[in-house]
């Protein structure tokens, strides 16, 4: 996007993990970045330092994106005034068990955060981006949103509901040079990974090695500021052929 000289792409949830990498590549292709964060002050402080090393400037907003009135109080005044050309909607938790045993407080805080909060962000930042006529929207999905995954019901359901917004939403503001897509990462080396058996899930991956942030960020950075862009209501799985 080099015919404006200060993009700004929004990040959802970029102080720690995908979100983090994906902020930092997209500053160092010339994006100043609206990065928001839940809770954790001092990863986001440490990726403000980090992206504004590279010359770009970093504006942090904390919010919880299950709280609708929360994400329209800090994004609606800020994107009508200066409507971002990227969003980045990595927003994600997993609270992880059988559905038998499944508690409704653990359906709904992940369908909240997943599911909700992409409209929560979405809503407020989309018309100043319809009235510019451009912009890019990506949704960070999951492998298990596209196959399903025993003992992640909730998360299944709310990553393949995200695929679904967002390609319903490419139907509606392709026609505004609005571009949206989604990435469906597999198992990436993150907090949320740590605790996995990677002896049994190793075998099933034929790259032979979990993927890592950058893995990610290099496939949404692409998607945000390639000029020549006909990738269109689209979900990329960045998974090393987990599932094909």
């Amino acid at each position: 996007m080099e015919s404006d000289p200060n993009p700004i792409a929004l990040v959802v949830g970029g102080s720690r993990g995908i979100g983090r990498a994906v902020a930092v590549r997209l500053a160092g292709a010339g994006f100043d970045i609206w990065l928001t964060y839940r809770s954790n002050s001092d990863a986001a402080e440490s990726a403000r330092s980090e992206i504004e090393a590279l010359g770009r400037r970093c504006e942090t907003m904390c919010f919880d994106v299950a709280d609708h009135d929360a994400a329209s109080a800090a994004l609606s005044e800020k994107a009508d005034a200066d409507p971002p050309h990227a969003v980045v909607y990595n927003a994600g938790i997993a609270r992880d068990n059988l559905m038998m045993w499944m508690t409704k407080e653990e359906w709904d805080q992940v369908m909240d955060t997943n599911l909700d909060g992409f409209y929560n962000v979405i809503h407020p930042v989309l018309f100043p981006m319809l009235r510019e006529k451009r912009g890019r929207i990506i949704a960070v999905s999951s492998t298990s949103g596209q196959v399903g995954q025993a003992g992640q019901v909730n998360y299944s359901a709310s990553k393949a509901g995200l695929i679904g917004a967002a390609r319903a939403l490419a139907r509606e503001v392709g026609k505004k040079n609005i571009l949206v897509n989604v990435v469906a990462p597999g198992v990436i080396e993150t907090e949320m990974t740590e605790d996995l058996p990677r002896d049994r899930i190793m075998p099933l991956i034929p790259l032979q090695r979990l993927g890592t942030v950058d893995d990610v960020a290099s496939v949404i950075c692409f998607l945000c500021s390639e000029e020549n862009m006909y990738i269109h209501g689209q979900v990329i799985g960045i998974n090393g052929g987990l599932a094909m």
